[in-house]
């Protein structure tokens, strides 16, 4: 019809202009306008076809939209049985370790490794699981594994076991877990990095205030009188660069006899070999970071003091970091002070690194690291000290420890 009808205008502006149009126009001119014309008209049906061809691609046949619509059920089905997949993450690392250690003139030297992975599930938005292994035995404080043994299977142990609840702020979590606590630069003064506290733990992380809290075990069965537990709370405040925080420590095994290994790692023992003292500690901590040189420097510092004992209370780290080995050819530099007098703190749980583990000790650590490739960090510590510096029981003597690691994450 739209042909009809242009072939119509065309016919009937040609013919009414004709005859006025031959008398004024030349000939040539004339039949230059009917082409253009006639030009114009073949443009404007080359259109309409091609408005009509996309209006009917466009229109999906009934048969096709069926289909259409089977897949996009299927598809939603699919997303809905692997959505879990998606709850899940993996985190971990590798170390492999070369120590040399010097303990009074006695050398030893040996290869290590630690391997940990963790599988994390956020069931919800507020509520996380964690469950996580680790290479090692049965040490509280260490997932270290000693190379040898003809090449014999090494152990791997539950290392965590927690659920997490965080709705704001506020957070509860319990289980075997991640100690909560702050510590300045990773301090080993109290907690060494590998121990897992277990019970139940509360706390708060404001933008400028935290609080943190726990209720532990060192023995949860009451059977012949064994349960043990210690609480603590620690408050915080970080402004800026400077993070300060004050704690409190209970822990009541006076009368105790060890809880692991027969040992009590630097502390008093009474005329029976049990624990002397209770460990009622408080503490204070600070760290403070800054650019210099356009590199990150931290200074740091951390003192504890054991309001049960007589004497040989008290326990302090102060230190300094340069640099932050992160991101590809980046690396960092640090020292630091130790001074940990033999019942400042339990003994069990502190740095198993410093001085060979426990209390009664005070030295030097020098330690580097440098990025080779992201995830890929080489560094050495090296701690250079005394043992046995408050003890009747045992004789002063040089403890001296090199390690040199090669740590990957992912």
């Amino acid at each position: 019809m739209k042909k009809l009808l242009n072939a119509a205008v065309l016919s009937a502006v040609a013919g009414s202009v004709s005859v006025t149009a031959q008398a004024h126009v030349p000939e040539a001119e004339w039949e230059q306008f009917k082409t253009q014309f006639a030009a114009m008209a073949a443009r404007v049906e080359a259109l309409e076809a091609e408005n009509t061809a996309l209006k009917s691609a466009a229109t999906v046949p009934v048969e096709d939209l069926a289909v259409l619509q089977a897949d996009v059920v299927s598809l939603k089905a699919q997303n809905s049985s692997t959505s879990w997949a998606e709850k899940l993450a993996w985190k971990g690392d590798f170390r492999y370790r070369y120590e040399d250690i010097d303990d009074g003139g006695d050398d030893r030297q040996r290869h290590r490794i630690r391997a940990r992975a963790e599988l994390v599930a956020k069931t919800t938005e507020d509520i996380t699981l964690g469950l996580g292994v680790a290479t090692g035995g049965d040490d509280p404080v260490s997932t270290n594994q000693t190379l040898g043994g003809g090449g014999s299977t090494k152990d791997v142990r539950l290392d965590k076991a927690y659920f997490r609840y965080q709705p704001n702020e506020f957070w509860l979590s319990g289980g075997k877990v991640s100690n909560p606590y702050f510590k300045p630069q990773k301090s080993g003064l109290i907690w060494d990095g590998d121990f897992r506290p277990e019970g139940l733990f509360a706390g708060y992380d404001g933008k400028h205030f935290f609080v943190n809290s726990s209720y532990a075990h060192l023995e949860s069965d009451s059977k012949d009188g064994l349960d043990k537990a210690f609480w603590g709370a620690q408050v915080g405040t970080s402004f800026g660069p400077v993070t300060l925080a004050a704690g409190y420590l209970d822990i009541p095994v006076k009368g105790q006899s060890a809880f692991y290994d027969d040992e009590l790692f630097g502390n008093s023992t009474d005329e029976a070999g049990n624990y002397l003292y209770n460990y009622e500690v408080v503490s204070l901590g600070a760290d403070a970071n800054f650019n210099v040189w356009e590199m990150p420097l931290a200074l740091y510092g951390d003192v504890i003091q054991n309001q049960d004992a007589d004497d040989q209370d008290t326990g302090y780290i102060v230190g300094a970091k340069l640099g932050k080995a992160k991101n590809k050819g980046s690396w960092q530099i640090q020292y630091q002070y130790q001074d940990l007098e033999a019942d400042a703190t339990l003994g069990l749980l502190t740095d198993s690194d410093f001085m060979g583990g426990g209390t009664d000790g005070k030295g030097h650590k020098f330690s580097g690291a440098y990025t080779i490739v992201e995830k890929w960090i080489l560094g050495f510590t090296y701690f250079d000290g005394e043992k046995c510096t408050d003890s009747v029981k045992c004789d002063v003597r040089d403890y001296d420890r090199l390690m040199i690691d090669a740590k990957f994450k992912y």
